[in-house]
């Protein structure tokens, strides 16, 4: 909870700049004995930050790198859009997945980096592990040089 001080502080304003956007209701604030107090969450509502939120008690967040090899610019365009169709549907859209692909064309090498919750996590590199391993023409592995 931070005072109209604090508030005005942070963000280089006028007292009573602050109490006015309080009193307009532009500002969140509680009203304790004489004085205001506002939330963090109220203060970065104002700003248009997005609040932080507080992790609660046991939960986990996953980071994996997943490395492919040999494949194409074509392939790894279809591999990357596969996944990151996958990480954008069917899952909790609180705690969304959060996925990058990145491509080494002079390596014919992919990396996909996939952050979020452990069993969407697990899910999705079930995903990869069937279409990698899967026989389906998804994925030509063959790479020719130029």
């Amino acid at each position: 909870m931070y005072s109209v001080e604090q508030v005005a502080d942070r963000l280089g304003l006028h007292v009573r700049t602050v109490r006015g956007y309080i009193r307009s209701g532009r500002l969140r604030a509680v009203r304790i004995g004489k004085q205001y107090r506002i939330a963090a969450g109220d203060l970065d509502t104002l700003t248009g930050q997005t609040p932080a939120t507080t992790p609660t008690r046991g939960q986990a967040e996953v980071s994996s790198i997943v490395q492919v090899d040999g494949v194409d610019r074509a392939a790894a365009d279809r591999l990357g859009t596969l996944v990151l169709t996958s990480a954008n549907t069917g899952h909790d859209q609180a705690n969304p997945l959060r996925v990058q692909t990145v491509y080494d064309e002079h390596r014919h090498r992919m990396k996909i980096i996939i952050l979020g919750d452990p069993a969407a996590t697990a899910e999705l590199l079930h995903l990869l592990d069937a279409v990698l391993n899967a026989d389906n023409g998804l994925l030509d592995r063959e790479v020719h040089d130029a």
